[in-house]
């Protein structure tokens, strides 16, 4: 049976991965709503560090988060390959920056493996599961901890 059978059926899901610095991680594609190209974001004053400011899309202002920065890693820089992840968490909608997409992963519950016990608290709030793919590991993001609550209600 290949991976294909393997994951098709009512128990699997699409996940989008991309590339943050030369780590892999994946989000549930039912959340992105769209991936654009990296456009320049006006800066927001006394904003969170992570958070690279605001643009128009469509004429509606979408928030930019550095999601390198939020994870904990040096802020990303903004190169030609560098797109954003226009994503729902939760009630709002908000851009992703990161390195660049690199597909469309098709998976089933017990492909993806629990967050190890020696990460901290604060990982395992982002990370929910690693996945090996193709001799790749790949982090399983929860977008719920994106935004903190303030900054939720702020932004």
């Amino acid at each position: 049976m290949n991976q294909a059978q393997k994951t098709e059926g009512a128990g699997s899901r699409e996940l989008i991965s991309f590339l943050i610095g030369t780590q892999e991680f994946c989000v549930d594609i039912m959340s992105v709503r769209e991936i654009r190209g990296w456009t320049p974001a006006t800066p927001l004053p006394h904003s969170p560090p992570f958070v690279r400011g605001v643009i128009n899309l469509r004429g509606a202002v979408l928030s930019i988060v550095d999601l390198a920065a939020r994870l904990g890693f040096p802020p990303t820089e903004p190169s030609a390959r560098a797109v954003i992840i226009v994503a729902q968490v939760g009630c709002q909608v908000v851009g992703l920056l990161v390195d660049a997409v690199t597909g469309i992963l098709t998976v089933t519950a017990d492909t993806v493996q629990p967050t190890p016990d020696v990460a901290s608290d604060m990982a395992r709030s982002f990370v929910t599961g690693v996945l090996a793919v193709e001799g790749r590991m790949i982090s399983l993001i929860t977008l719920d901890h994106v935004l903190p609550s303030v900054e939720r209600q702020a932004a």
